[in-house]
């Protein structure tokens, strides 16, 4: 049973997923680009007459004008007519996608919620600036270079603003542990954004890893995970996409790389400007002989589609899940002299069988983003005969049938479960009682488990453990339980919080392996890969 993904993944707050909803494809990056420069008198006037509406509303309008915020927004819906991709970016938010791209930053290396007010660290990560100085997991951070950081105005942004900085640089830290203040000093470092995760062994045969983004680094992530999987015994294959927006375009091509025999084709960009590109899969991958299940849903994007169309053309996995999301449009980012950026849709992509996934847009970029037609057709719980029309039929390697028309049809088709779901369940896990709920049970039990295999098999959730969080809830989140929605959903909240208590301990290694054990389309991925015996 998997209730709304999206709810339950913790990230590191650094991450800044929501500005990744589509991800990133990452193209060549000019060296400096020009804005009414040239022979051509009418791109002159064009810019002087932006210039003269400003002026004018600066002057005259009844209210006072924001004219920076007005200019960024005149842009961004300019770009927005064109297609729902391509986008301004305004200098202040080239740093988050940067390090989104980059794969790493500058930082302490810690992971932190605010709960109750409080700067609370869940996890340190392994051999960081923090773990080097002494900071512990379940410390809490009341200062930030003097200055008082709790309290309800303090915010994740705020918190991350103060710990990042350029490596070298210090920070001064000051924290509760067991009832005393203690001060650190943390010389920041370079602190890497991981992107796969989750990896471990769902039975002796069957390996699991997550990709929750591409970003540069992620293909050595997974090709190191994959050794790893295939040390302990991994001959299948279970690739989670589900909810990653996509990314950089090289690591998910570099990924497919390692299923593929040499010469099979990854990808194909054509553009009005840009000459046929093919990437063609080299020699040596490392999971040529490994069956896969690849595993999607509405918000698996761009990189995703890239990836799960050149195993599905190429009939090296079985997709399953839902219909993704449909970006196949390739964006190029030319930095401008302030640095912010013009992200311009140069190509379209093609999976080897031909396909643009591309769906449709009518120019309305919020209908785009909401995208309520797959809600209204009820295309979560079965499949969208619509879809599979003649003119959008395609040919795999191996003669199967698949289909165009916006995202990547799975191969098998499985409803989103909602079971267990309930008004009640839903207040939960937006409210944080989780989260808050399971860094407070831990605080004097880590080191009470040797391993996360080891959590699993003894740690079990007793009735008074429930009680307690359901009180909790109530109490902290004003949160009202339900006695009939209770019992809809206790099988699912009793395995959510074993998941985020496992999380608090082992981060998403810990999470992954509780949470999946009632995962309706883990188990269904795990009966596919039988039959592909």
């Amino acid at each position: 049973m998997k209730f709304n993904q999206e709810t339950q993944r913790y990230f590191l707050p650094v991450l800044f997923a929501l500005t990744l909803i589509f991800g990133f494809v990452l193209g060549s990056r000019m060296q400096s680009a020009k804005i009414g420069v040239g022979n051509n008198s009418i791109d002159n006037e064009q810019v002087q007459k932006i210039s003269d509406i400003l002026q004018l509303l600066d002057a005259r309008y009844v209210d006072k004008i924001d004219k920076d915020k007005i200019f960024e927004e005149t842009i961004s819906e300019m770009l927005h007519k064109l297609d729902p991709h391509s986008n301004y970016i305004s200098a202040k938010e080239m740093q988050a996608v940067s390090e989104s791209i980059d794969g790493k930053f500058g930082g302490v290396g810690i992971r932190f919620q605010i709960i109750r007010d409080t700067v609370c660290i869940t996890n340190i990560i392994d051999g960081s600036p923090s773990q080097e100085v002494g900071v512990k997991a379940g410390d809490k951070i009341i200062k930030i270079n003097k200055k008082q950081f709790c309290g309800k105005k303090i915010t994740n942004e705020m918190v991350l603003s103060n710990l990042k900085g350029e490596a070298g640089t210090t920070v001064e830290v000051t924290i509760v542990r067991n009832k005393k203040l203690v001060s650190f000093t943390i010389t920041r470092g370079e602190i890497p954004l991981k992107t796969v995760s989750g990896i471990y062994m769902l039975d002796k045969e069957t390996g699991y890893i997550a990709i929750e983004q591409f970003s540069i680094p992620t293909a050595d992530e997974f090709h190191a995970a994959a050794l790893k999987l295939k040390e302990m015994g991994m001959k299948k294959l279970v690739l989670d996409l589900r909810n990653n927006g996509g990314g950089v375009l090289q690591s998910s091509t570099m990924i497919a790389d390692e299923f593929l025999l040499k010469g099979s084709v990854i990808l194909k960009t054509k553009g009005r400007k840009e000459e046929e590109k093919i990437y063609y899969a080299t020699s040596g991958g490392i999971l040529e002989n490994i069956s896969a299940v690849i595993l999607v849903n509405a918000a698996s994007a761009s990189a995703s589609e890239i990836l799960a169309g050149a195993l599905q053309d190429n009939d090296r996995a079985i997709i399953m899940g839902r219909r993704t999301y449909g970006k196949g449009l390739v964006q190029e980012d030319s930095p401008l002299r302030d640095g912010s950026n013009v992200r311009i849709t140069i190509a379209r992509y093609y999976t080897p069988s031909g396909r643009c996934i591309q769906k449709p847009y009518n120019g309305k970029y919020e209908d785009y983003l909401k995208d309520e037609s797959r809600n209204q057709n009820g295309e979560l719980f079965h499949l969208d005969s619509s879809l599979y029309v003649d003119s959008l039929k395609f040919k795999t390697r191996g003669g199967r049938t698949v289909y165009g028309g916006g995202g990547i049809t799975p191969d098998v088709f499985v409803p989103y479960d909602t079971t267990e779901s309930s008004f009640y369940l839903s207040q939960l896990l937006f409210s944080g009682a989780f989260q808050s709920f399971s860094f407070d049970f831990v605080a004097n039990k880590r080191t009470v488990y040797k391993s996360p295999q080891d959590f699993c098999q003894r740690f079990v959730v007793s009735d008074l453990n429930l009680q307690s969080f359901i009180v909790y809830a109530e109490k902290t989140y004003n949160v009202i339980p339900n006695k009939i929605e209770l019992k809809r959903s206790k099988r699912y909240i009793i395995n959510n919080l074993k998941a985020e208590i496992a999380r608090q301990l082992w981060s998403e290694e810990g999470y992954y392996r509780v949470i999946n054990k009632q995962d309706n389309e883990i188990s269904s991925a795990l009966r596919q890969l039988i039959k592909m015996k």
